[in-house]
């Protein structure tokens, strides 16, 4: 089957008119509890942290992040779920803590129960990385190898674990897939040798890579992102892995949708921020992407649709 389950960026779609009148209601008047499904320190917190810095600087108003892992992000996401839908508790998640949660079966819903204001960034910056102890140095290496005998490090129902699966189809190679964690568990693992391979954002590891410890084998876009350097496509070594990551601005299900779309509007005028692009490709190599409300929810929904098919591999390693 066809895995490419993702597409071309629209930066900044932008024409969301940034600087156009915002909608009317009162709103934001107090601080806003932004909730994530991810410790501190990776990409996700990274990403709504930088967002809420400069939500603060246009709105005057603060938002706290209140980071809420485990679960495949489960715990963040039904408290958000669960919050009052008053516009004051916000989820700040990604396609793995909202889709491939409900594909995987670690959760009952998914993206229709929440109101779902915009894509605020998407990640472009993920790798697959190899422990230099593996002596892997490419996808020809990877295939080579014997079946099961490549160790693949994830967190079993979450986006790294479909990442593998993708890979897998897409190459032909037959990896043991194991769970081990959260993105700084893999980095522990990686280093430790109980793992080859795996899925993580460059930045987190790229002061590994300069010091030799790790290997990068090549990056799922589908061109090349310019501000990771001399990295491969996977599709420039002919294997059909191509999955961008957007992340994703929600609130509760019956959210007045006047305050959606404020923060919606918010974030375009953050988008719009040179000092936010710099900080994005500071942190994760990361260029800046934004999607209003409308292409949010085709491309979300698309997402949705190009990983269902893995819905039951991925229920049964759970």
């Amino acid at each position: 089957m066809k895995t490419t389950v993702l597409l071309a960026l629209t930066t900044a779609a932008a024409g969301v008119m940034a600087t156009g009148a915002l909608a009317q209601t009162a709103w934001p008047e107090r601080t806003i509890n932004v909730i994530i499904g991810a410790s501190p320190g990776g990409d996700t917190d990274f990403n709504a942290r930088t967002m809420a810095r400069y939500f603060e600087e246009i709105t005057g108003t603060g938002m706290v992040i209140t980071n809420m892992p485990g679960g495949g992000a489960t715990i963040a996401t039904s408290a958000v779920r669960e919050a009052d839908p008053d516009g004051y508790t916000m989820l700040f998640g990604h396609t793995g803590h909202l889709i491939v949660t409900e594909v995987s079966g670690l959760a009952d819903y998914g993206i229709d129960e929440f109101e779902i204001c915009c894509i605020p960034a998407i990640d472009q910056g993920a790798v697959f990385v190899a422990s230099a102890a593996s002596e892997l140095t490419s996808v020809a290496d990877v295939t080579a190898r014997e079946p099961g005998s490549v160790t693949f490090g994830t967190e079993f129902g979450g986006y790294s674990h479909l990442q593998g699966l993708i890979f897998q189809e897409g190459t032909g190679a037959e990896m043991t897939i194991v769970d081990t964690g959260s993105a700084s568990e893999k980095i522990a693992s990686l280093l430790g040798g109980r793992i080859d391979l795996a899925g993580i954002a460059y930045g987190a590891v790229q002061d590994y890579v300069e010091a030799g410890q790790m290997v990068v084998l090549g990056q799922p876009n589908e061109e090349r992102n310019p501000l990771l350097g001399d990295v491969p496509t996977f599709a420039e070594q002919d294997v059909d892995f191509i999955m961008n990551n957007p992340y994703i601005i929600a609130f509760p299900d019956g959210t007045d949708p006047e305050i959606v779309a404020k923060m919606g509007e918010v974030m375009a005028q953050i988008a719009e921020v040179p000092e936010y692009a710099e900080d994005l490709e500071q942190g994760f190599k990361q260029p800046v992407a934004f999607l209003p409300q409308d292409e949010a929810m085709t491309r979300l929904n698309e997402i949705r649709d190009a990983y269902m098919p893995y819905r039951e591999a991925l229920q049964a390693a759970r």
